[in-house]
């Protein structure tokens, strides 16, 4: 059991259109996790969007109509977050939004959007397919995710999965969205093994841990055992950019990375945990 059986959850905290409608048209999007990250910073900087997408493939279908899903009205408690993946997904950004309500460095926080869609999704950042991956787009503040990818997560990648695991991918979306109000989501342009994108993903994997080291005191979750957070650190290795690269290319280029090595990813979270507080996750100044 992770959360706390008799919590109350908010189902209207987590947008659902794993129902709608699509039609054609809309804009490719793809290549990889945190891609949406990526070509929101050009955008805003004044980039060519072309230039990033060409080659990705064909459009996504258009989400449109209204939402058809409404499965998730039935989160009620913790209890059915301890049974299902989208209710554990309200409770995790519940949990997430009381720890950095509180504990935010400033006086500007708003919480993130929230939306689990199916296949295809429709953003201030475009159209996207679930072939992205979890992401965040810093237009509309808002975190998506398509729930195939946790099975993607173990199947395609090789990750033990667990409940727990889940909860660390929406805690580093949710980081990219801390990043966002400081000011530091633009620092993620360069790729590299220290380039500023692989610095702006530890620094969420980071953030994730800094929460994970709260979680327990924001009244949602039970105490983590070691095995739980033995599953965020799995999950956060096998999307390392070198098993990535080894598994899908055969070979490992460091110059290309956009995410860190599973080692890094590892050690930032652990990081986090370990501090604490933010005041541990200064990547962009530290030695990575």
């Amino acid at each position: 059991m992770t959360f706390r059986r008799d919590v109350d959850l908010d189902p209207g905290r987590v947008r659902d259109s794993r129902g709608r409608r699509v039609s054609g048209g809309g804009l490719a999007m793809g290549g990889g996790l945190g891609t949406i990250v990526v070509i929101a910073l050009i955008l805003l900087s004044g980039g060519d969007l072309g230039d990033v997408i060409g080659g990705l493939g064909a459009a996504p279908p258009a989400v449109e109509g209204p939402i058809g899903s409404q499965l998730i009205n039935e989160c009620e408690t913790g209890a059915d977050a301890n049974e299902r993946q989208d209710c554990r997904m309200v409770g995790v950004i519940q949990s997430l939004d009381a720890y950095w309500e509180e504990s935010y460095p400033g006086n500007d926080f708003v919480q993130p959007g929230a939306e689990i869609f199916r296949d295809v999704v429709s953003t201030a950042c475009g159209s996207a397919t679930s072939a992205v991956g979890p992401f965040y787009c810093p237009l509309d503040q808002s975190i998506y995710l398509d729930l195939g990818f946790y099975g993607e997560l173990e199947s395609r990648f090789g990750a033990e999965g667990g409940p727990f695991a889940e909860m660390y991918v929406m805690a580093h979306e949710y980081g990219h969205h801390i990043q966002n109000l400081l000011g530091n989501l633009e620092q993620g342009r360069d790729a590299g093994a220290e380039g500023g994108a692989v610095r702006t993903e530890l620094q969420a994997d980071c953030f994730a841990g800094v929460w994970a080291a709260n979680a327990v005191d924001t009244g949602f979750l039970e105490p983590l055992t070691q095995d739980q957070i033995n599953q965020a650190l799995d999950a956060a290795s096998v999307i390392g950019d070198d098993r990535i690269q080894e598994q899908t290319q055969g070979q490992v280029n460091p110059e290309t990375w956009t995410h860190g090595s599973a080692e890094q990813r590892k050690e930032w979270f652990t990081n986090g945990m370990e501090a604490g507080t933010i005041d541990g996750c200064d990547t962009f100044n530290a030695d990575i």
